[in-house]
């Protein structure tokens, strides 16, 4: 516990304050009277930082009219004949259980009437719930989110752009493998985003993250640079259902509340990941979906009308050296595979493409393809770059001995 006292700390920042003032005061002095012929180092940074400045200015101004508010409507008397709770979406984030939560919108609150009211027909009238954020991703009206922000199956979703203009939208595709979906609204001419290349990004680059905070102030603007990469981080939902996000970007760019499904941009504007969870008990600790990720999603849509998946058909869990030790295992890498006892559920799904091949509990998956399985390369993210229909080779670890699997990969059927 910190026990600072509030005047140690007013004390602290006076004479930081005062340090600052004092050291900016050198520091102008210190150039007026240097030589011309002195190397000018000061020149140069503020130079380069005033360029930073000026591309932030225009990549925001250049980026925001392709990034789009979502509304999430729905009737109310219609949820809480259904549910009894007349706030759906309020106690989002009063969630006890995992740390990172998504980031949609609570409702907002309303003065419940409990005064009995007389038998009579009701027109049904939608108001708003929630949001969250998505963007352009072609000219056409195609737009990304997230999968959580269009989950409700009767509610109505509307894209509102910056400039007010609001149209119709409809969930034309959801990513049952990661935490996305495209809907489509009837426009034309649109400007999409262009997409970066997420495996490029480096620990320390400056990003930005645009998106309609708390479904109130629309693209919002917030800088950060990216913190982590790779990271494998268990999310939820407002309901307790849980996924893991694969890969995760970590930014310290905010993510609020209603930011979910936006962009994380770099500084040439491109859209390198897609804003999706936070550290609840961190302090500015956000994830994106990287965007290679999701290319094959678009990619799929724009040729099939939906998202198809390669799928292999396992439940698994990644080692690291805590679970080598905890497990006394003789590998130190590879997803084994495991389900949950607590929920009966098993690791290899009944029929699967991993099923047909012979895998089952147990098992650890070292490598597909020639590439190892560990924390920076996941089975499902290996799984993605392929296609329905390719054979894969996997070298598995089974009961103390190592073999070679072919399995031949299926579409992604949603599990009923």
């Amino acid at each position: 516990m910190n026990t600072t006292r509030p005047s140690s700390l007013l004390l602290t920042a006076a004479v930081a304050l005062l340090c600052g003032i004092f050291g900016g005061a050198i520091a102008i002095k210190v150039i007026k009277n240097t030589p011309s012929e002195s190397p000018p180092e000061q020149a140069r940074t503020v130079e380069i930082r005033g360029s930073e400045e000026e591309r932030v200015v225009d990549m925001v101004k250049n980026s925001s009219p392709s990034v789009v508010s979502i509304i999430v409507s729905k009737d109310l008397a219609t949820v809480y004949r259904r549910t009894g709770n007349v706030f759906p979406f309020d106690d989002i984030f009063d969630q006890l259980g995992l740390p990172f939560e998504f980031r949609t919108t609570p409702a907002p609150r309303q003065q419940e009437n409990t005064q009995e009211q007389p038998e009579k027909k009701k027109e049904s009238k939608k108001q708003k719930v929630g949001g969250g954020t998505g963007f352009v991703i072609s000219e056409d009206g195609l737009i990304m989110t997230n999968r959580h922000v269009v989950s409700e199956e009767d509610a109505d979703y509307t894209v509102v752009f910056g400039d007010g203009k609001e149209y119709k939208a409809t969930v034309l595709a959801k990513d049952q493998i990661l935490d996305l979906a495209i809907v489509k609204i009837d426009a034309k001419n649109l400007t999409p985003l262009p997409l970066g290349d997420s495996d490029a990004i480096q620990i320390g680059q400056t990003v930005i993250a645009i998106g309609n905070t708390l479904a109130e102030y629309k693209n919002t603007v917030t800088r950060g640079v990216v913190s982590g990469i790779d990271r494998e981080v268990r999310a939820m939902d407002g309901r307790g259902q849980s996924e893991v996000i694969q890969e995760a970007i970590q930014t310290d760019a905010a993510i609020n509340p209603g930011n979910s499904g936006g962009p994380l941009l770099n500084l040439k504007g491109e859209a390198i990941g897609i804003n999706t969870a936070v550290n609840r008990e961190g302090q500015s600790i956000g994830f994106a979906i990287p965007i290679n990720l999701a290319k094959r999603s678009v990619e799929s849509v724009k040729k099939y009308g939906k998202i198809v998946r390669p799928w292999i058909g396992v439940r698994y869990t990644l080692i690291d050296s805590e679970f080598v030790k905890n497990n006394n295992l003789p590998i130190d890498h590879g997803a084994m595979i495991i389900g949950d006892p607590t929920q009966k559920v098993i690791g290899v799904i009944p029929k699967s493409p991993a099923d047909k091949a012979g895998l089952r509990d147990g098992d650890i998956i070292l490598e597909l393809d020639g590439k190892k399985i560990d924390q920076s390369h996941s089975l499902a993210g290996e799984v993605a770059r392929h296609a329905p229909g390719d054979e894969v080779t996997l070298k598995v670890f089974s009961k103390g001995d190592t073999r070679e699997v072919k399995v031949k990969l299926e579409e992604f059927q949603e599990q009923k």
